[in-house]
């Protein structure tokens, strides 16, 4: 069971305009996914401009012994193809080609490189690496069943130095590159299949998301399909009737007038009832089992990816205690599915001396969890809730601290001398 909201408010109230100010925005509904992609693509980088640092290094320790231009340029070529490597790391989210313009920007200088080390034997294998980095991030833009063929043309390739200069005596001089070329040799080889893993992960975060985007969508259909049966139930009912009624008063109207006046009373009676009984379900009224609007809530919640804890004593036993506390579970469910990215929530209802307090409290608000609060909208959001919660007695609270956020309403156990909630004005 989760437990009550760490963060309890001394008294009911709103939170400050200053209060909010110092607090951090909050997340969007995509700072999850775009922070799985911001790892993700900072392990990749990070391995990129750990081997490209390690090539840089040797390759200019060479280029220190030798003095050679060919080891000058050598060294500038695989600065570029660093460069270039790690910048179209960023092409990798969508995995859509980027145009030929950078897939040559990419090869260009790794090429370049490669055909220099041919020159240079002791640097001939460290000059072909970046080729087969430039061909891993290039096996990622290729069909599924061509990709391995890739590697193994660009593994081919890479080797080709050593082939080439092995029955001349391929040798490296230890004091040139020391142990740099093992760590580079074993970074390099497991470059394809690192960039495989985390593609294929952020491919499950993605679906994930995408998964959790239609489960939320779905909870608001059935939410207003549910509205709109209860909606059919009372106006098909009722105009049924209407025109019932309508038409037997037509056909009295000649015969028997006062008979017809009084059908004509009838349908004015229940043309009013049909208009009370919809101003009721707009606003939320409707008479709903406090234990059922909790189990609602979690199903939608569910089903919107959210999970949600319930943490509750028995319910209070006045109706009217009973309804308000239904609306309230009603109106903070939808303020989760409307103006959070929550994965978890809590309901929560215990009683306090002679007392009933139900709180909502959910993770991943957006900030304006509260919007509906200041909306001055008469019978809808926050504001209308309140109004109808101080109409039997109550207090109701609401509270943003980070990313979470509080409903809190606190009621008396049992109601005396106060207003119905059915009263909505027109």
């Amino acid at each position: 069971m989760a437990s009550p909201s760490a963060h309890e408010r001394s008294a009911p109230g709103t939170v400050s305009p200053e209060s909010a100010a110092r607090e951090p925005q909050a997340a969007g509904p995509d700072a999850g996914v775009n922070a799985t992609w911001a790892f993700t693509l900072g392990s990749i980088v990070f391995f990129f401009v750990v081997i490209d640092a390690l090539l840089v290094l040797d390759l200019t320790a060479a280029y220190r012994a030798t003095g050679s231009a060919a080891a000058l340029v050598l060294v500038l070529a695989v600065l570029v193809a660093s460069a270039v490597q790690i910048r179209f790391c960023w092409f990798l989210r969508l995995q859509a080609s980027p145009g030929n313009a950078w897939f040559a920007a990419l090869v260009a200088p790794a090429m370049l490189a490669w055909v220099i080390g041919f020159t240079q034997p002791a640097s001939s294998l460290l000059a072909a690496i970046p080729l087969w980095l430039a061909g891993s991030l290039l096996t990622c833009f290729a069909p599924k069943s061509r990709q391995w063929l890739l590697i193994a043309l660009a593994a081919a390739i890479t080797l080709a130095p050593i082939v080439v200069h092995w029955p001349a005596g391929f040798t490296i001089p230890d004091n040139m590159y020391g142990s740099n070329l093992w760590l580079v040799a074993v970074y390099s080889a497991a470059m394809p299949f690192m960039l495989r893993a985390s593609l294929w992960w952020w491919g499950v975060v993605t679906r994930l998301d995408e998964s959790r985007r239609v489960a939320a969508e779905l909870a608001v259909a059935q939410e207003r399909l549910r509205f709109a049966s209860d909606l059919h139930d009372i106006q098909g009912h009722h105009l049924q009737v209407i025109a019932l009624k309508s038409e037997l008063a037509e056909r009295m109207l000649d015969l028997d007038p006062a008979a017809a006046a009084a059908q004509v009373h009838e349908i004015r009676l229940i043309a009013k009832q049909a208009l009370e009984e919809t101003r009721s379900l707009v606003a939320g009224l409707r008479e709903v089992a406090l234990e059922d609007e909790l189990e609602n809530a979690r199903e939608v919640l569910s089903l919107a990816g959210t999970e949600c804890t319930l943490q509750l004593e028995s319910a209070p036993s006045d109706a009217r205690v009973q309804r308000a506390l239904a609306l309230t579970v009603r109106e903070g469910t939808t303020n989760i599915l409307r103006h959070s990215n929550a994965s978890r929530a809590a309901i929560t209802l215990r009683h306090t001396n002679g007392a009933c307090e139900l709180e909502l409290t959910n993770n991943g608000a957006m900030g304006s969890g509260s919007a509906t609060a200041g909306s001055g909208l008469a019978g809808s959001g926050l504001a209308g809730l309140t109004s109808r919660v101080e109409e039997i007695g109550g207090t109701l609270s609401h509270e943003l601290r980070a990313d979470e956020f509080s409903l809190r309403v606190r009621v008396p156990a049992r109601v005396t001398n106060v207003s119905t909630l059915g009263g909505v004005n027109a």
